[in-house]
């Protein structure tokens, strides 16, 4: 008689969200340097991809009120509504752990979460990358700055650690297109790392904190210069060479700024630039994260694996204001 030999297969106990591991990594998300989730609100959203509204600025706009005269009717009118959608991607990573390197660890907890803080850095990096890609680039936004050594023309600036340069001048101009565009008074400056050093030594910026040096003027107190609620700094950085090559690393943001109006209350009625949907849906995440553990027996290994799932939607170009290459 054969002996039956039962294939090893993950059971509903095998595979399952880790909800401690899960909590790891959302902890570690809120590290320095990646911005991805701070600039524009994380909606929750049950259903993968779904539909949502964008109303006419101009209807708003309109002076069409009129004055009344006794039993008549009074002015009327409506506003349009289109629909745009969102579809959230699921990006996944994982990390397999051996039963020998387990076996042979001082800590078994401590090989579980440092699986998963590799693995959502991994995530976080990618996420990153698809911030920059869709909100910290050209062509996206209403106006594209692009700051050059000397002599600027149209569509140009000075770039803000060249001798003359005023960057709050050209922040302002942002502001002005802005405002005309939407109404709304734009309330973030992103800027990459390097901007964020070389800001501190322009002329401008240095006699208004005179009596501070370089290294002391912080994010609040460029916020409180350029006369936002928010300025962002984005310092994460990606090994940009393949594997096995020299290693070559870059800044996700780069030499870039973004100016924009970000609501700090998501709603249908509310404009913002931009919108970030997390699948909640997915079972088990927290917004649109979760973290798996589960056996892989032919590799004799338990494997931490990491999900991601959302989508970055452009909602009004027009309250967006992009400089590229904006220091040298």
């Amino acid at each position: 008689m054969s002996e039956f030999i039962r294939k090893a297969q993950p059971t509903q106990g095998d595979a399952h969200v880790n909800k401690p591991l899960t909590n790891i990594s959302v902890a570690y998300i809120q590290r320095t340097g990646f911005v991805a989730d701070q600039v524009f609100p994380i909606v929750p959203v049950q259903n993968q991809s779904d539909v949502y509204y964008t109303f006419n600025r101009d209807d708003f706009w309109r002076d069409e009120a009129k004055t009344r005269a006794p039993g008549s009717e009074s002015a009327g009118g409506g506003f349009s509504l289109t629909t745009s959608t969102y579809s959230a991607t699921v990006e996944a990573f994982h990390k397999d752990v051996s039963d020998q390197l387990r076996a042979n660890a001082d800590s078994v907890l401590s090989l579980d979460t440092a699986a998963t803080e590799f693995v959502t850095q991994k995530m976080m990096i990618r996420r990153e990358r698809r911030f920059a890609t869709s909100y910290f680039t050209t062509g996206v936004w209403g106006t594209d700055i692009t700051g050059v050594a000397s002599a600027p023309t149209g569509g140009q600036t000075l770039q803000w650690d060249a001798a003359s340069a005023s960057p709050r001048t050209d922040i302002d101009t942002g502001k002005l297109s802005i405002v005309q565009a939407s109404g709304k008074i734009p309330n973030v400056l992103l800027i990459g790392y390097p901007v964020l050093l070389k800001l501190r030594s322009n002329a401008e910026v240095r006699d208004q904190y005179k009596y501070t040096s370089a290294a002391s003027i912080d994010e609040g107190m460029l916020a409180n210069y350029f006369g936002v609620q928010r300025l962002i700094v984005t310092s994460a950085v990606y090994t940009s060479s393949v594997e096995g090559a020299s290693a070559t690393t870059a800044f996700i943001g780069g030499k870039q700024a973004l100016l924009c109006y970000s609501t700090p209350s998501p709603s249908i009625m509310e404009p913002t630039a931009g919108y970030i949907f997390g699948w909640n849906g997915l079972i088990g995440s927290q917004g649109g994260i979760r973290i798996k553990r589960f056996r892989m027996e032919h590799l004799e290994s338990d494997r931490i694996e990491g999900q991601m799932s959302y989508d970055m939607k452009v909602v009004s170009s027009a309250l967006g204001y992009f400089f590229t290459s904006i220091v040298s």
